[in-house]
């Protein structure tokens, strides 16, 4: 079974954050936001890369709003990286995978 990036909401985001031994992604994003969606793949691929060592999960703020405001997003796309449940970095707008891997590759 190859590694994908699961959705996540309001409901179970935390579960899915602090319940996680390993490091975190989150990606905050909505339908209707073009660069969100340009996000997808390279994600994809990240998961796929960082399978058993990092965790990527969406949430989509149209369903969800709570776990983005409780974490001050105001920008999307915008990721998270928790780390022992604390938020340790954050990316706001789309990023190209050299610049998301660089900045997470401390907490891996």
């Amino acid at each position: 079974m190859t590694a994908t990036v699961r959705a996540v909401n309001d409901d179970d985001f935390d579960e899915a954050v602090q319940g996680s031994g390993r490091p975190v992604l989150v990606d905050f994003w909505a339908p209707w936001c073009g660069p969100c969606r340009a996000m997808g793949p390279i994600l994809d691929a990240m998961a796929e890369a960082h399978d058993g060592t990092l965790d990527i999960v969406k949430v989509n703020l149209d369903e969800s709003p709570q776990a983005a405001q409780k974490h001050g997003v105001s920008s999307i796309p915008a990721l998270l990286l928790f780390s022992r449940g604390e938020v340790v970095t954050t990316l706001v707008g789309a990023k190209p995978r050299t610049v998301i891997e660089k900045a997470i590759a401390a907490y891996l």
